[in-house]
């Protein structure tokens, strides 16, 4: 195909100004930029009064399944995202072997789902790239997952790893980085990669850090001890060599309101000490996981098949509950749970529990006249691990300063299963554009385009996406500016954007006139030799 998109604002991504110009497409790439008026192709598109930017990149998606199992993938496209960073949170799907799989089917049922009749084809890193390669709505790119490994090598109990299972941890992650994977993320509060010891961590990062990738950690709490959890993964980066890219770096619960400064100042010290940090974050100030996260590590030791057992134990159920509403749960971020702040967004069988979908765990148990932390342990047992939550625990002024920081940038960490998800899985970027820099100034529109696009870029190492430039990839979008905004709600949370009409993928529509075009040109960009790339791209 050949598009000239003509007269639209262009913001490169580079943060700089943005001029009216024309865009050339040809195939793929951008062929030519030029002043207003002189470029023409066979299909041309009036874009005055558009922005056109790069591709948004969200770098904390996961849509590891959704954008498998629901080709059309309409919650990231309709918000202009063009690539997504999948495998986060320290647990994905590759590599794997049949009881891994097994355990992590269910273990990420609250993230993902489990479709029904869905084909389970790979087994390694480089075989779930080969799947993607198939057609997918969006690019992606993939972090090997740090509790997998430790699933794989060390199984599911709490205990140091030994120096042979290091060893073969560091194996499995140099084969999965050779494949392609972009570097490493971990889930210091699930379980079995919280069990890491610092210095197995620091182990892993070493190898992740020879092959020009990076570090993405859900570090060890984001309540009680959060500064503590961000110190220890950045002095992993320093200790390792490895760039450190903090996911959700949020400060989280009422013992961290107005404390976001302090975090701040801990990374720009770091910078200056010459470890390279950045952080994103997602414009909300609640949370969402699975239900199950919130109990202590103890429960899941020996693997997620243990936890029923556990929970339907007397005594271990009273100490559960003792943990989680008294001394704060490590699942809990260290802080004594609130049941009136999580709010069940999706349940696994709706037909039993989709009444408590929608209200928090204490309104329902109100309702019930139950005792809260009851009716949490019941739920999470009858529904066989499968629910969501929110959890309404975030401060917007934490939210803005930390937006403001210079080495941030954009993840949604969206969940896109459940009766009602986080909306931010659907409103993300558009919430950005339209709240946060038109309505509320905390940004500046080129500012926040770059974030999203040209610096999420350098962090993944993408020398030809992330900035519109002769001969880069088409992976553009073009939006509103008087009228950008995200329509997705928590009562509504799967309503598309509001003033993003094209996204072009690999220069092919993927929205058109504000419609889903029925196209999956997305791939998997790997890692190779140093910069990451598409299978045969430059």
């Amino acid at each position: 195909m050949e598009l000239a998109i003509r007269g639209a604002l262009v913001l490169d991504g580079t943060g700089s100004p943005g001029t009216h110009a024309d865009v050339l497409v040809h195939g793929d790439r951008i062929v030519d930029i030029g002043p207003p008026g002189r470029l023409v192709a066979r299909r041309q598109l009036d874009a005055d009064g558009l922005v056109l930017a790069p591709g948004f990149i969200d770098m904390h998606s996961h849509s590891d399944l959704p954008i498998l199992a629901e080709p059309d993938h309409l919650a990231r496209v309709s918000q202009g995202v063009t690539l997504e960073v999948l495998g986060q949170d320290g647990l994905s799907y590759a590599p794997v072997n049949a009881e891994a799989l097994d355990a992590l089917r269910v273990q990420l049922a609250g993230w993902n789902g489990d479709p029904a009749g869905f084909a389970w084809t790979w087994r390694t890193v480089g075989e779930y790239l080969d799947r993607l390669d198939l057609g997918v709505a969006t690019n992606v790119a993939y972090l090997v997952p740090q509790g997998t490994l430790r699933m794989l090598c060390v199984g599911h109990d709490d205990r140091p790893a030994t120096s042979t299972e290091i060893r073969d941890m560091r194996r499995l992650l140099d084969t999965a980085l050779r494949e392609g994977a972009i570097g490493m993320s971990s889930g210091l509060t699930y379980p079995p990669g919280m069990f890491a010891s610092t210095g197995e961590l620091v182990a892993l990062c070493e190898v992740v850090a020879s092959h020009g990738g990076y570090y993405a950690p859900h570090h060890r709490g984001y309540g009680a001890g959060a500064l503590e959890a961000y110190a220890e993964v950045i002095d992993i980066g320093a200790r390792a060599g490895c760039a450190v890219h903090l996911t959700h770096a949020t400060m989280n619960f009422e013992v961290n309101r107005g404390r976001a400064g302090e975090l701040l100042a801990r990374i720009d010290q770091a910078l200056a000490s010459g470890v390279d940090v950045s952080l994103d974050t997602y414009p909300y100030r609640a949370g969402s996981t699975s239900l199950h996260a919130l109990l202590p590590s103890w429960v899941a030791a020996g693997g997620v098949h243990a936890i029923p057992h556990r929970l339907r134990d007397a005594p271990r159920r009273a100490a559960v509950l003792h943990a989680l509403e008294v001394e704060g749960s490590d699942g809990c971020h260290g802080v004594p749970v609130d049941w009136d702040t999580i709010e069940i967004s999706g349940v696994a069988d709706t037909a039993a529990h989709g009444h408590l979908v929608g209200h928090s765990v204490a309104a329902s148990a109100r309702r019930l006249g139950r005792p809260a932390g009851e009716l949490y342990l019941d739920v999470l047992l009858a529904d066989r691990l499968g629910t969501t939550c929110l959890m309404h625990v975030g401060h917007e002024d934490n939210v803005r300063e930390i937006m403001r920081h210079p080495r941030h940038m954009v993840g949604s960490d969206g969940i896109l299963v459940g009766a009602r998800p986080h909306p931010r899985g659907w409103g993300t970027f558009p919430r950005l554009l339209g709240r946060y820099v038109r309505e509320w100034g905390v940004l500046g529109l080129s500012e926040c385009v770059a974030r999203m696009t040209g610096r999420a870029a350098d962090r993944i190492g993408l020398r030809d996406r992330g900035r519109i430039r002769r001969g880069n990839v088409a992976d553009l979008v073009l939006f509103d500016p008087r009228t950008v905004l995200d329509a997705a709600t928590f009562d509504a949370p799967r309503a598309p954007a509001v003033g993003i009409p094209w996204v072009l993928v690999n220069g092919v529509p993927v929205m058109a006139d504000g419609r889903r075009t029925d196209a999956l040109p997305g791939r998997a960009l790997r890692r190779v030799g140093g910069v990451v790339v598409a299978r045969g791209g430059s």
